[in-house]
Protein backbone atom coordinates (compact mmCIF):
# COMPACT_ATOMS: atom_id res chain seq x y z
CA UNK A 1 0.00 0.00 0.00
CA UNK A 2 1.33 3.82 -0.89
CA UNK A 3 2.61 5.57 1.90
CA UNK A 4 2.27 9.50 1.35
CA UNK A 5 5.07 11.72 2.06
CA UNK A 6 4.84 15.37 3.10
CA UNK A 7 7.63 17.94 2.20
CA UNK A 8 8.60 20.99 2.92
CA UNK A 9 10.45 24.19 3.01
CA UNK A 10 9.85 23.55 -0.56
CA UNK A 11 12.32 25.92 -2.83
CA UNK A 12 10.18 28.18 -5.20
CA UNK A 13 11.87 26.36 -8.32
CA UNK A 14 11.15 23.07 -7.07
CA UNK A 15 9.53 21.09 -9.46
CA UNK A 16 7.43 18.09 -9.55
CA UNK A 17 9.47 16.70 -11.80
CA UNK A 18 12.38 17.61 -9.34
CA UNK A 19 10.84 15.50 -6.54
CA UNK A 20 9.55 12.36 -8.48
CA UNK A 21 13.79 12.22 -9.45
CA UNK A 22 14.76 12.67 -6.33
CA UNK A 23 12.39 10.78 -4.46
CA UNK A 24 12.63 7.81 -7.06
CA UNK A 25 16.08 7.43 -5.27
CA UNK A 26 14.43 5.65 -2.90
CA UNK A 27 11.54 3.42 -4.50
CA UNK A 28 8.75 3.81 -6.72
CA UNK A 29 6.37 6.86 -6.66
CA UNK A 30 2.98 6.68 -7.51
CA UNK A 31 1.92 10.54 -7.52
CA UNK A 32 4.17 13.60 -6.39
CA UNK A 33 2.76 17.11 -6.03
CA UNK A 34 3.64 20.50 -5.09
CA UNK A 35 0.96 22.52 -3.34
CA UNK A 36 0.04 26.16 -5.38
CA UNK A 37 -2.19 29.04 -4.53
CA UNK A 38 -5.51 28.79 -6.07
CA UNK A 39 -5.63 32.62 -6.50
CA UNK A 40 -2.22 33.00 -8.03
CA UNK A 41 -0.91 29.56 -9.15
CA UNK A 42 2.55 30.26 -7.35
CA UNK A 43 3.77 27.42 -5.55
CA UNK A 44 3.28 27.36 -1.33
CA UNK A 45 6.66 25.88 -0.08
CA UNK A 46 5.73 22.61 0.67
CA UNK A 47 4.32 19.47 -1.56
CA UNK A 48 3.59 15.96 -1.35
CA UNK A 49 5.13 12.02 -2.81
CA UNK A 50 3.25 9.55 -2.77
CA UNK A 51 5.67 6.25 -2.07
CA UNK A 52 4.32 2.81 -3.55
CA UNK A 53 6.15 0.92 -0.42
CA UNK A 54 6.53 1.65 2.70
CA UNK A 55 9.79 0.40 2.64
CA UNK A 56 10.41 3.66 -0.38
CA UNK A 57 8.99 5.65 2.23
CA UNK A 58 11.13 4.80 5.03
CA UNK A 59 13.87 5.08 3.33
CA UNK A 60 13.04 8.73 1.97
CA UNK A 61 12.63 9.80 5.41
CA UNK A 62 15.87 8.93 6.80
CA UNK A 63 17.93 9.86 3.68
CA UNK A 64 16.44 13.15 2.62
CA UNK A 65 14.96 14.81 5.74
CA UNK A 66 17.30 17.67 5.77
CA UNK A 67 18.46 17.09 2.19
CA UNK A 68 19.32 20.04 0.11
CA UNK A 69 17.26 20.57 -2.77
CA UNK A 70 17.43 23.53 -5.17
CA UNK A 71 19.23 25.59 -2.38
CA UNK A 72 16.86 24.82 0.75
CA UNK A 73 16.29 21.84 3.27
CA UNK A 74 13.91 20.12 3.05
CA UNK A 75 11.65 18.41 5.83
CA UNK A 76 10.41 15.19 4.90
CA UNK A 77 8.00 12.94 7.22
CA UNK A 78 4.98 10.82 7.15
CA UNK A 79 1.53 12.42 6.15
CA UNK A 80 -1.01 13.42 8.49
CA UNK A 81 -4.51 11.35 7.12
CA UNK A 82 -7.00 13.78 5.54
CA UNK A 83 -10.42 13.31 5.97
CA UNK A 84 -11.33 10.77 3.42
CA UNK A 85 -7.41 9.41 3.68
CA UNK A 86 -7.33 5.63 2.95
CA UNK A 87 -5.54 3.92 6.24
CA UNK A 88 -3.28 1.35 6.16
Amino acid sequence: MATRLYIGNLSLNTTTEGLKGLFGQHGPIARAKIVTDKATGKPKGFGYVEMETREGAQAAIAGLHGHSLDGKRIKVRKSRSQPGDVQS
